[in-house]
Parts: C-alpha cells; structure tokens; sequence
C-alpha cells in the first residue's frame, strides 16, 4: 500500500463507525481520543453522528418537579451500540462493539455526540476541516462519502461538491455526488485531497415513482461545516477545537448553563 493509499485509510475509512440504537441504526465518525484527566490510563472517545440515527434513545417527559413546584421537561437517554472495525490494510478483521452515552444532540442542527464507554485510545481519528478553511471550498472538489450503507462495514465512494450552500428548513447543506443511501447517515463527508471531515451526511434526495419512493443517490446532503462549529460551540465543546480547553471545563459549563436556567425558571414563576 503506498503512502497517498495508506492516509485514505487511516484519515477516512478507518474513523468511521456503526452505531445502531434499539429500533434504527447508522453511522458514526470518531474525533476525539484524549486520556481522561480524572481516571489514570483511561482515554474519553467522542464520535460524531446524526440526531436522527440515535432519536429513539432519547426519552423525554414531563414530570413534576419538586424544586420549581411545576412540571418539567426532562430528557433520559438508552445506552446506544457503537461498533469500531479492526483493519489489516484493506480488509476488517474484527468489528468490537461498545456501549456510548449521547452526552450531546440537537434536534435543529441533527448532530449528537456520543461517549464510548469504550476507555482504550483510539488511533484513527476523522480531522475536522478548521474553520477558517470552510471558505475555501469550492465546486467541483472531490470528496468521498464514508459510511455503512445499509448497515454494511464501512466503505467510500467518491464524487465532487455540487452545491455550497444548500438551505433546506432553514438549514444548511452541502451537497455532493458521491453515493448515500440508508445507513450512511450520521458517516462522513471528507475532502477529497485533504482527507478532513467536512460534515455528515443527514438528508437524502427522492422522489414519487408510482407506489414506491426511489432515491437520487448522487445527490446527498451533508451538515454545512460551518453548523458543526454552531454545534460545538452551543454544546459548549469547544475542546474539539480548542485545545486550551478540555471535557471536563466543558461539561463544567454545561451544568453551570443547567443551573442558570433553573434559575430564571425559579425567578419567573415568583
């Protein structure tokens, strides 16, 4: 395998997962492996993937709480199923399956982030293209799409960006023709000579043929990158990019988030 084959591997193929849920199933990209600061010798493994790939492992109900004397939304999530694949070059010689808590979603934006409860480091990680690179982009770059259609291993196919700025419910888009279908929700879109994540594939193109529906598969929709970076930022995961910062502060913040808005909850009712 020469040097240009062997970084497809290990920057595309490799990161990307199978993550499957009770009822419905998907794809997922690793990004994040960095030893945990509070538990010696054990690494925190994040992966990215689609809201709607993991929707029906989070619950939500309304319950009474005994704090703001009102009822409440409140959100539980089911344990979701990540399976990371061994490679001996080209070929999967396993395929592991761990546990992962969604620690993150956005029903808006449809990402999610899920912690494997998996502690061994990860080596083959997707790189996120930096944000000040999303302006490069331009027509006709190649890009490959990597994920598990219809639940398969993973693999790719190739094609180029067709539309920079797809807006579909007030969401953006990339559009590409490398082939999606089922399953490949939630896996990667990568450039294709930098080899770095651009955003997931989320939306599909169909149409109306007769009683049944046929996909357009070289039109695929892809999270915009600029909305990763929303994501990250409203999630307050800036460690994802940022490495002055770290998961803990992060999750720090989020609780300090939680609080303030029980607060103000406390503060309206009075």
């Amino acid at each position: 395998m020469n040097e240009r084959s062997q970084a497809f591997h290990e920057k595309v193929l490799y990161p990307v997962v199978r993550v499957r849920t009770e009822k419905a199933g998907g794809s997922g990209v690793l990004i994040y492996s960095e030893p945990d600061t509070k538990h010696p010798n054990e690494y925190i493994n994040l992966a990215l993937t689609c809201e709607h790939v993991i929707d029906d492992a989070i619950k939500v109900s309304q319950q009474w709480d005994a704090v703001v004397k009102r009822d409440v939304k409140k959100d539980y999530f089911e344990e979701v199923t990540v399976e990371i694949f061994d490679y001996a070059g080209s070929r999967v010689i396993s395929a592991n399956a761990t546990t992962a808590e969604i620690v993150a979603y956005d029903k808006q934006h449809d990402l999610a982030i899920l912690k494997l409860h998996n502690p061994r480091p990860q080596p083959y990680l997707a790189q996120i293209i930096p944000e000040d690179e999303i302006p490069n982009l331009a027509l006709f770059d190649p890009v490959w799409t990597c994920g598990c259609s219809l639940l398969h291993d993973p693999f790719a196919n190739p094609g180029t960006l067709t539309y920079l700025r797809e807006v579909i419910e007030q969401k953006t888009y990339l559009m590409a023709n490398s082939a999606a279908v089922f399953g490949n929700s939630g896996g990667g879109l990568f450039h294709g000579d930098r080899l770095m994540l651009l955003g997931l594939v989320s939306r599909l193109s169909s149409i109306q043929l007769g009683f049944g529906i046929d996909l357009l598969t070289w039109m695929q929709f892809s999270t915009h990158p600029e909305r990763l970076y929303e994501f990250f930022r409203h999630q307050e995961f800036q460690f994802l990019f940022d490495r002055t910062d770290n998961y803990y502060a992060a999750m720090e913040r989020r609780e300090a988030r939680r609080k303030e808005a029980l607060r103000e909850l406390l503060m309206a009712k009075e």
